[in-house]
């Protein structure tokens, strides 16, 4: 069995024994609360306790790294949507020790591409498209400065509601122990 036919056998049971009434609360976060954090599996459950954070408290947006790459990119719009449209007042960015993101550079990656089919010629297109694939694939040198980086991008966003506070913190992927950053 693949692990999607199992997931969707799970579905089926979860629906049928109404599991989902103990999640049930609104599109709006209780505590008001945009956070950007990486997709590392760590954190998955770690990070919502490390936080006191129930379902439903906080908009949560996960990239690898917890990257801004881009100020008018996807991240930075779910940022500016939570905070205009979800009723977030207050943003942190959640970074955490042993990233993956950390020291990665586009050449490990691209080679595994080509392992996997990917040809030189489409690679060498991406280029033709404005798009450095070497800075869209690279990663950070030091997760501090990477989220100190992010909270300044969203600080510095001409769309950012005035006085909104932007947090940078740090979590430990095997305590939980949140280290501040920057905190307004």
């Amino acid at each position: 069995m693949s692990v999607i036919e199992s997931i969707l056998e799970h579905n089926q049971q979860f629906v049928k024994n109404k599991e989902y009434e103990k999640f049930e609360t609104t599109k709006f976060p209780d505590k008001k609360l945009v956070i950007l954090t990486c997709m590392d599996t760590r954190l998955i459950e770690l990070l919502p306790h490390a936080m006191n954070l129930s379902n439903g408290d906080a908009k949560v947006i996960k990239n690898a790294g917890a990257v801004i790459s881009h100020p008018f990119g996807s991240v930075m719009r779910s940022i500016l949507v939570a905070l205009y449209e979800l009723q977030a007042e207050e943003v942190a960015v959640v970074g955490h020790y042993g990233c993956g993101m950390t020291g990665m550079h586009s050449g490990p990656i691209l080679e595994k591409a080509k392992q996997q089919g990917v040809t030189e010629e489409q690679i060498q297109a991406l280029e033709y498209t404005g798009v450095s694939i070497d800075s869209w694939l690279k990663g950070f040198d030091n997760v501090e400065d990477n989220v100190r980086n992010s909270v300044d991008i969203i600080r510095r966003h001409p769309l950012l509601p005035k006085n909104t506070p932007v947090h940078g913190l740090v979590i430990s992927p095997e305590t939980g122990e949140l280290t501040v950053i920057d905190k307004e």
